[in-house]
């Protein structure tokens, strides 16, 4: 449980990075911008290997019993998370987390104002509730809360950033996805970073259901979901 912890702490830590201007800028200028995000991106995914290896070392410690329709709600919400995930980083969008600069947001910000930050709270919702163990609770919890949390304060640093045309942007779209939709204050379009994130989240869901899921964490997700 100590490395588990350790792991996860250490991701958490480097995540928090993007929300600290003044430590982002610094290594930003002194690495450049592409071997700073070529290395956060490889520092990552060592650091999100480390806590799944972690975690599967850890007991297992049943909390609630697991269900079909629990699986089910990974199968939808995990997806969507991902496709979050991925337009949000390949979209620009000054007001929150992106690998891109510029003013004009992509249009996975007419879903949603945090679309990085949304997916990854989804995915890992999802997960928490087809894992009813302490060790999935400790994950996928703290992924989701650290999240949730940290959109207060995104909204905060892009209040202070943008001054007078956060108002003008932010009434485009919303916090909570979809609801600038269906009030009608935003319109939904397509653009290059959507369908490149829609293509690998086809992509690497199937990967994943044929077999790719069960060879990296041994939990064929499909399982479960069939089962009766």
């Amino acid at each position: 449980m100590t490395e588990f912890l350790l792991a996860l702490g250490a991701f958490l830590a480097l995540h928090s990075i993007p929300a600290l201007p003044a430590i982002r800028e610094r290594l930003i200028s002194h690495l450049g911008g592409a071997i700073y995000f070529s290395l956060y991106s490889a520092v990552s995914i060592v650091l999100l290997g480390w806590v799944f290896y972690a975690a599967l070392s850890v007991d297992y410690v049943p909390l609630w019993e697991p269900a079909p329709w629990q699986a089910w709600a990974t199968l939808i919400a995990a997806p969507i998370g991902v496709f979050l995930v991925l337009a949000g980083l390949f979209s620009i969008n000054p007001l929150s987390i992106s690998i891109r600069q510029g003013d004009e947001p992509g249009a996975v910000v007419a879903i949603t104002r945090h679309p990085v930050l949304s997916g990854f709270a989804l995915w890992a919702l999802g997960h928490l509730i087809a894992n009813g163990d302490l060790r999935s609770l400790i994950l996928f919890g703290g992924f989701a809360l650290f999240a949730l949390g940290a959109m207060p304060m995104l909204e905060k640093r892009a209040r202070r950033r943008l001054k007078d045309a956060w108002h003008r942007e932010a009434a485009k779209t919303s916090i909570l996805p979809l609801a600038a939709l269906l009030r009608g204050r935003a319109r939904i379009t397509a653009d290059a970073p959507l369908a490149v994130a829609a293509l690998a989240t086809v992509v690497t869901t199937t990967w994943l259901l044929s077999g790719g899921h069960a060879v990296l964490f041994h939990a064929d997700p499909l399982l479960l979901a069939t089962a009766f």
